[in-house]
Parts: structure tokens; C-alpha cells; sequence
């Protein structure tokens, strides 16, 4: 097993990117694999670790297709539905609740929170 060289943050050498890098310039890393890391040390926790990729060999970002566009647009119309009422709440319900806020705190509950 080979080591992967690691810079320090914000030094790595021109060509290296990472995947959020890519993304910005219109690129996916396409299959290669990783070719280093930054590391940035933190006084209590364990270092902060990105991979990085080469941008000659990244390929070009996949068009988006008007398949893929529906099924985002499914699969983000479902996080939106509330379960125990069946409506839109019109934002991501939280993943603490479950529901919409207005089902999970009914007006009249006994812990004094109100919708």
C-alpha cells in the first residue's frame, strides 16, 4: 500500500483540486483516484483531512438530464410532505420532528408551545 503525500492547508501544488474545487470549475473527478490530502491541524480534535484529484484528468460534469431533473424534484417534494397531515409544509420538514412543526406542536399542548 502506497501513502498519499499530504500538504499542509492551502498549500498544495497548482493541478490538485479538491472535489468542491471541481465542481466550481464544471469538473467531476470521474473515476480517478485520490492523489493526495491537505491536512489542517485543529487544537482539540483530530486534523481536518480534503482529498484531492487532478484537474487534467477530471472529466466534465454530467448535463442534467429532464429524467434526473423529475426525480429531484420528486425526491424533494417528498422530504417537503408531512406525513401526519398529508400537506406541503412549503419547506424540508426536520428530521428531529418527523412532521410539520404545526402537527408535531399542536395549539393547546401542555409544554406551552404554540404553531
Amino acid at each position: 500500500m502506497t501513502t498519499l503525500p499530504v500538504y499542509a492547508w492551502r498549500l498544495a501544488p497548482d493541478g490538485y483540486a479538491t472535489r468542491r474545487q471541481l465542481r466550481a470549475l464544471g469538473l467531476r473527478p470521474g473515476g480517478q483516484p485520490v492523489v493526495a490530502e491537505l491536512q489542517r491541524p485543529r487544537r482539540r480534535r483530530g486534523s481536518l483531512v480534503a482529498y484531492l484529484y487532478r484537474v487534467d484528468r477530471a472529466k466534465p460534469v454530467r448535463p442534467m438530464t429532464p429524467g434526473r431533473r423529475a426525480a429531484l424534484a420528486k425526491a424533494n417534494r417528498a422530504r417537503r410532505m408531512c406525513p401526519a397531515c398529508g400537506h406541503d409544509a412549503g419547506y424540508v420538514l426536520p428530521a428531529a420532528l418527523g412532521t410539520c412543526v404545526p402537527c408535531a406542536y399542536p395549539e393547546g399542548t401542555s409544554d406551552g408551545i404554540a404553531a
